[in-house]
């Protein structure tokens, strides 16, 4: 269609639903003129000419019935009124009083008849104009902030939609698609929700991470704003002092990345104890100006010694961040066997038609086990890669082969064919070969 006014948009929104959907490439041919414009009656113009001679509105129909059978308003709404009703007995009278308006008002009786053709059918999907223009505004505000304002648009979206995560994913893949890059949270940039950072970059929001909570993450953010960015997790912990950071939320915050430019995840992580010991000393410090546990006075800064720990391999930090996040933000698991993912097919291209075996690439995302009335184990799990997931089943014989790679967190391939007798689409394993 290329819309290039208002018109075109509230006739797309009306024509694009199941009814009138058969009358847009009539549409979009008149439009360019591919296909001849005529009119049943040289009155028919002035109200269909926006259309390009196609009946799309509600109004539409009364405006013919007002100035070619001379309707009053309120005879035109009655007349709306029976067509949507798709009421036959109404219909008939309708039929007879627009015939008789129309030629009592010059229009010979063939093109009358013709014209009253227009009305039955019209039923199946007339839309109120007035409702069309509404949405269509909406459309062109909405569109015309994508195409300017794509980074602050992207930022509305997410946090419209953060806590479902099936959109967020979506949404996610749109921002990726658009060259907007969503990070992960950060103790430095981050707001409660998702946060431009500067032009084509978000934060995820650090309220987004399980086991920290709403008032702690306030809390740091005001800190923040109050004294400036924090230099170092000792400076952390020292402006935070107030804060009451138990292991889980400060283990979490770590997890899904929030230091990172402070420092390295796992070094953290292994020197958790003697974090949440400074923590729990600065606060006794500040609050009874004792001398702290380190031996040094509260107005002498004592340098917090942390033992260097193997930096976390990316498989971790992306297992965390689905774990505390909800998704694979510094980049998903599978992006390192790219060579296996190339050769396999992808799970948005899995068909229920599917008869011949095929492979799939994916990561294991969660597991059930269950007995068979034979008392064998067997499985049914959730596997995704980058297009998508499915459930697959392993019935005992594989299962029982496979069953220490078949856990939460591995990736596999797995060959095997769809199957839908029991109306759900699901993934039925023949093979599987562990990648990582």
């Amino acid at each position: 269609l290329k819309p290039n006014d208002m018109e075109d948009i509230i006739a797309m929104i009306s024509l694009y639903r199941p009814g009138p959907m058969d009358l847009l490439p009539q549409y979009i041919n008149r439009k360019f003129g591919r296909e001849k414009i005529s009119y049943e009656h040289p009155k028919l113009e002035p109200i269909l000419k926006n259309t390009y001679g196609i009946g799309v509105y509600q109004e539409q129909m009364m405006q013919i019935a007002q100035q070619l059978a001379n309707f009053t308003l309120a005879q035109a709404d009655a007349l709306r009124k029976a067509i949507g009703k798709k009421d036959a007995q109404l219909l008939k009278e309708q039929e007879q009083k627009i015939l008789q308006g129309m030629t009592d008002n010059g229009v010979d009786s063939q093109t009358a008849k013709k014209i009253w053709a227009l009305f039955p059918p019209f039923a199946r999907y007339g839309f109120n104009r007035s409702h069309a223009v509404c949405y269509a505004l909406i459309a062109y505000q909405t569109a015309y902030l994508k195409a300017h304002y794509p980074t602050e648009f992207m930022v509305a979206l997410l946090n419209a939609d953060a806590k479902h995560l099936e959109r967020l994913s979506f949404l996610l893949e749109e921002a990726k698609e658009h060259s907007i890059e969503v990070m992960p949270p950060s103790i430095q940039e981050s707001g409660v929700s998702f946060t431009k950072v500067k032009e084509g970059s978000i934060r995820f929001g650090l309220g987004a991470i399980k086991n920290v909570g709403t008032v702690v993450v306030e809390k740091i953010i005001n800190i923040r704003q109050e004294v400036g960015a924090f230099t170092s997790i000792q400076d952390f912990l020292e402006k935070t002092h107030s804060i009451d950071l138990n292991k889980k939320s400060l283990e979490s915050l770590v997890k899904a990345g929030a230091f990172d430019e402070l420092e390295e995840r796992n070094t953290l992580l292994f020197n958790m104890q003697i974090l949440l010991d400074y923590a729990r000393e600065q606060n006794k410090m500040k609050s009874s100006n004792q001398v702290s546990l380190f031996g040094e006075e509260t107005n002498t800064a004592f340098s917090l010694q942390l033992e260097r720990a193997k930096p976390a391999s990316k498989m971790e930090k992306s297992m965390w961040e689905k774990e505390l996040l909800g998704f694979y933000i510094s980049g998903h698991p599978l992006m390192e066997h790219s060579d296996v993912v190339n050769r396999s097919t992808q799970i948005k291209n899995l068909s229920a038609s599917h008869s011949l075996p095929v492979k799939i690439a994916a990561l294991v995302s969660s597991t059930k086990k269950i007995m068979t009335k034979k008392g064998q184990p067997m499985l049914f799990f959730n596997v995704e890669d980058l297009s998508g997931k499915v459930e697959a089943i392993a019935f005992p014989d594989i299962f029982l082969q496979h069953q220490t790679s078949l856990i939460e967190g591995k990736i596999l391939q797995i060959e095997g064919k769809m199957d839908q007798k029991s109306g759900e689409p699901k993934f039925l394993c023949e093979k599987i070969v562990e990648i990582a």
